[in-house]
């Protein structure tokens, strides 16, 4: 009953909000649900509750191992958008919460889900309440992002459904009853069809491939990143990008458990390597610093991709990796967010000299830069390395290879961007731009926290957090 507060609390605040009448008061909201879904969450990772094997919710090992960081995003996030709202008072906000706490709703259910169909629902569930978010802004720009989002997402959910089909008739096909839970499925295993396993398996990599963003089915995450609010752009590359990772992994253990693992594994690394060195290229063209941060995403949704291809120890450090990710990412949207305030562009063509007029986001979002670029002693770079590591171990030598490259090219690419924006003297829109930016503590201290727990991450990774991917690995892999 635990785990499904986790999926009510943010639907019943959803309503809340739609509700509420105050569009000043509205927005207190998402700190009030962070903070009992965040305590929420803690009470279930140290005291996880039997989850039977028949159940189509629960929070089960793999939901431990990625869940609390999901909730830990939107708790600090959250605090930043009540700030941010309330800045922004020309803007209703009534769509902008209710659609934020049926996201966190939704994200939840999806990471909890043991069952392919609830998976799709929660999925779809997610990509619907996310459009009005990137909308937040009202321009020409934000509504076609808005519509690649719906459209590009629309066509990669319609995807994993034929998938979840095909799936559903590789059981039956192989004499089983069609049960759609991934317990059942990986039970029937071999008996699975083999043909229809391959078929399920190529529509839902594509398929929630497109939601996670891996390359060529990138192209809505420049748009809606770079139009949407920093809060936004911080909760989809950290936690809508988790739930549909989840999903290729748990996919990926039917696939395995049907015989069918080398394969299913040379599809991620191809599609991981292809996706980071996608995403370095256009670092290496991009001019705008908020896009940026969509092509780095797609970078390390490549990484995580790269990991999930090299077995259980792959796994696991992929599993680090969705921590490590997601909380520098998260600190770094919110940072640039601050940034494209103070200077009213997101082009380095028009920015230069931020460290005079936002010294305290361009110092995070610097550190943000080196840490997302996997430099000691953040926690990417431990994550990443243990990815090298497992690399190695299993003889993927040349991937290695490809995989170190590209992520050269990709801070070859971060400081092109971010070095110019920071140093030299202020352009001419900055100095025009109005009165004298703020950085006040509800803007600062949330991006900041952010970087001090990938900081911390990174030096002390908790003997309880590394239990609990080896459980979720243990999970994936019963019988490694």
């Amino acid at each position: 009953m635990r785990s499904i507060l986790l999926i009510l609390m943010p639907i019943v605040g959803s309503v809340v909000a739609a509700l509420w009448p105050s569009n000043r008061t509205r927005p207190a909201l998402l700190p009030i649900i962070g903070i009992l879904h965040s305590l929420l969450t803690l009470s279930l990772f140290f005291d996880p509750p039997n989850v039977v094997l028949e159940d189509w919710l629960g929070f089960d090992a793999l939901a431990r191992a990625v869940l609390p960081v999901v909730s830990l995003l939107y708790l600090i996030c959250s605090f930043y958008g009540f700030t941010y709202l309330q800045v922004r008072d020309e803007r209703p906000n009534r769509v902008f919460v209710t659609s934020m706490l049926a996201v966190v709703g939704m994200m939840s259910a999806g990471l909890q889900a043991r069952h392919l169909g609830i998976l799709w629902i929660a999925t779809e569930a997610v990509t619907l309440a996310a459009g009005p978010m990137i909308h937040f802004n009202g321009n020409a720009r934000s509504i076609e992002a808005t519509w690649k989002y719906l459209v590009v997402g629309g066509t990669g959910i319609a995807l994993s459904l034929l998938g979840t089909f095909c799936l559903g008739y590789a059981s039956l096909h192989g004499g089983g009853d069609g049960n759609l839970t991934f317990v059942a499925l990986m039970q029937q295993g071999a008996g699975l069809s083999h043909s229809w396993v391959f078929i399920a398996w190529v529509l839902l990599l594509v398929g929630y491939g497109t939601k996670l963003g891996l390359a060529p089915m990138h192209t809505w995450k420049p748009d809606a990143y770079g139009e949407a609010p920093a809060i936004v752009g911080a909760m989809l590359a950290g936690g809508v990008t988790t739930v549909a990772f989840t999903a290729i992994l748990r996919v990926r253990a039917v696939v395995g458990a049907a015989g069918a693992s080398a394969i299913a594994d040379q599809c991620l690394l191809a599609i991981g390597l292809f996706s980071m060195l996608v995403a370095a290229l256009f670092l290496l063209a991009t001019r705008d610093y908020k896009r940026v941060l969509a092509y780095s995403s797609i970078e390390h949704m490549g990484i995580l991709t790269v990991g999930a291809a090299l077995g259980p120890a792959g796994v696991a450090a992929a599993l680090f990796h969705v921590w490590s990710n997601s909380l520098t990412k998260g600190a770094m949207f919110m940072s640039a967010g601050n940034i494209r305030r103070a200077a009213g562009s997101a082009s380095m063509d028009e920015v230069r000299g931020m460290v005079v007029r936002a010294p305290y986001s361009v110092a995070i979002f610097v550190a943000g830069m080196f840490a997302v670029t996997a430099s000691p002693p953040f926690g990417p770079f431990f994550s990443e390395l243990r990815i090298v590591r497992a690399g190695f171990a299993g003889g993927h030598g040349t991937a290695v290879a490809v995989f170190l490259g590209c992520l050269l090219l990709a801070f070859l690419g971060f400081t092109r961007v971010v070095f110019p924006i920071v140093d030299g003297r202020p352009s001419k829109i900055v100095k025009e731009s109005g009165k004298r930016f703020v950085e006040t503590a509800g803007i600062i201290i949330p991006p900041l926290l952010l970087l001090c727990l990938s900081l911390w991450l990174g030096l002390f990774t908790p003997t309880v957090l590394q239990d609990a991917w080896s459980a979720a690995v243990a999970q994936l892999f019963p019988k490694s």
